[in-house]
């Protein structure tokens, strides 16, 4: 009887839920599993998805000139008449030049050092032009005079037009140049006589 009784012990101990359990625990470790390593997947897809896409649009950059948009060099700056005597910081800021008049004449300093190319201060307290990055001084008039600056700043074209404003031209500049003999402050354009 301890046989039957065992059987029927085992058949009521109810051995078949465990069973079912342990499938069912074992299906739903399955699909977390799976799920985690979808998660995975579409995270590695979308880096890699994204990586070609900023590759693809570098690519696409090379295709389109960087171009730098700078003022025109020739600018107007108005009548004789508008400028008082001494240097006139006006136009600094838009076509970086300084504006010089002296009893019967007029020019126009290029306001950039010639030791490394840095825009000096006017200092109007003690007239000079100071550059802040090495301190190369000028002169009211441009010369250096202190500083590792090798020569005078530059002075740029000018000219009276028909209407009797004064146009100026960045690109054609004139040089003082002590050391090589080069001196153009005189010539034609350089100075307006008014």
């Amino acid at each position: 009887m301890s046989e039957d009784v065992k059987k029927n012990a085992s058949q009521t101990a109810s051995p078949q839920p465990a069973a079912s359990a342990g499938p069912a625990k074992t299906g739903n470790a399955q699909e977390r599993a799976e799920s985690i390593n979808q998660g995975r997947r579409k995270m590695v897809l979308a880096c890699l998805w994204g990586y070609l896409g900023v590759n693809f649009f570098m690519f696409l950059r090379y295709f389109f000139p960087r171009t730098l948009f700078q003022p025109n060099t020739q600018f107007n700056i108005g009548y004789p008449s508008d400028f008082s005597y001494g240097v006139n910081q006006q136009f600094l800021q838009s076509n970086r030049v300084w504006v010089r008049k002296d009893p019967g004449s007029l020019f126009v300093i290029h306001a950039k050092c010639t030791h490394l190319g840095c825009t000096p201060d006017w200092e109007p307290t003690q007239h000079i032009f100071h550059c802040p990055c090495h301190g190369s001084e000028y002169d009211i008039n441009g010369i250096n005079f202190a500083g590792p600056a090798p020569r005078p700043m530059d002075r740029c074209w000018i000219a009276m037009q028909a209407d009797g404003t004064i146009q100026v031209d960045k690109a054609r500049l004139f040089l003082d140049e002590p050391y090589a003999g080069i001196d153009q402050f005189n010539d034609p354009h350089a100075i307006l006589s008014i």
